[in-house]
């Protein structure tokens, strides 16, 4: 089976500690580098379709700007629940660049 993957434009790649927000393939994704580890979300939040990447970022916790709610990036889910996730998607590295895989063929 086949992967779908985003490449993420070299200019766009997130330094340590930031995020940008990527559009592609009818998605928008959430990229954000904590300490050298990238992890890409659905930037919509699950509760109401906030925006996520503007959202403030603690260690791999993500809260919404709209009503705090605070996920995992690494897991997806709301902090101390398994209740409520956001989508996430595995990034992957080869060579110097980087690819959001969204889903598989």
């Amino acid at each position: 089976m086949k992967e779908k993957r985003i490449a993420v434009p070299a200019g766009r790649v997130p330094a340590p500690g930031q995020r940008v927000l990527i559009e592609a393939e009818g998605k928008s994704l959430a990229l954000f580098n904590v300490a050298g580890q990238f992890h890409a979300i659905d930037d919509g939040c699950p509760h109401q379709g906030a925006s996520l990447c503007g959202g403030r970022l603690e260690g791999e916790v993500i809260q919404c700007g709209a009503h705090g709610l605070r996920f995992n990036l690494r897991s997806g889910y709301l902090l101390n629940s398994t209740q409520l996730k956001v989508g996430r998607y595995p990034v992957e590295q080869v060579d110097e660049q980087l690819f959001i895989v969204i889903d598989a063929l």
